[in-house]
């Protein structure tokens, strides 16, 4: 996912303190480019610099267009926000993180450096949303399930959760370690295995069900290295202080 390809379309937003907060919620996740379908004369920039903050560059960058089709003619998916579904609203709506995935193969990776395509969210003014006639200059549409008794998002809201779906994807593969694989895991099945047979856990007969039991569990936790490690560590301690234990009642 190159982010520096996400632009975030805002169709007349009535509300300044809006859009200020959307510039907020875009720098939280990475993503710089907005474009505002309106025009700049409507808008207070020190009330929409109130709500950015830090995020006020977001704004004084942004770019004005007169129209959705304008706004999205160098990108190469247009998806238009909406919680209503019909027969003019695009069919099929994304969730986010499945929009999340189409704009991760869309737009490449900045890591490799992929000539990838600019991707655009569009989304509606705060009292209407998108109506069918701005849907229809988007070429898909994505939905943000809430509650059937109040399901409006405020605009900032919806550019938080979908902005943070796209900057998740960016950085699924930041687990901040590598999983260990199968082969390096069955070395502490064996370890702790080990360690509970000298300590009489188990007859022999019932050490593979004892494997396979570990094995499945702690594959399921993805483990880190260390983690293996002070795994067998606790294991192999227990087994020592065990063995201590019984030959001193013997002495």
């Amino acid at each position: 996912m190159d982010l520096s390809k996400v632009y975030i379309v805002l169709d007349h937003p009535d509300e300044c303190r809006n859009i200020g907060s959307a510039c907020r919620a875009m720098a939280n996740n990475d993503i710089k480019h907005l474009r505002i379908v309106g025009k700049k004369e409507n808008y207070d920039v020190e009330k929409i610099h109130v709500l950015a903050i830090h995020a006020a560059y977001i704004y004084d960058t942004a770019e004005f267009f007169d129209s959705i089709t304008d706004a999205t003619k160098d990108c190469a998916i247009a998806a238009g926000t909406t919680r209503r579904r019909g027969q003019n609203r695009k069919g099929k709506l994304y969730l986010p993180e499945e929009f999340a995935d189409i704009a991760d193969r869309l737009t490449g990776s900045s890591e490799k450096n992929n000539n990838g395509s600019n991707i655009a969210v569009v989304f509606g003014n705060e009292r209407t949303g998108l109506t069918d006639e701005q849907l229809k200059e988007c070429t898909t549409g994505v939905t943000i399930p809430s509650s059937d008794d109040f399901g409006s998002l405020n605009l900032s809201h919806a550019v938080q959760i979908i902005s943070y779906h796209l900057f998740r994807k960016k950085n699924d593969f930041l687990t901040g370690y590598t999983p260990l694989t199968l082969e390096r895991l069955d070395k502490t099945v064996t370890s702790i295995t080990d360690n509970l047979q000298k300590i009489g856990f188990f007859s022999i007969t019932g050490r593979p069900d004892m494997e396979a039991y570990w094995r499945n569990i702690l594959s399921r936790a993805a483990l880190s290295e260390g983690e293996a490690q002070y795994l067998e560590k606790i294991f192999s301690k227990a087994a020592g202080l065990s063995n201590k234990k019984q030959k001193s009642s013997e002495n």
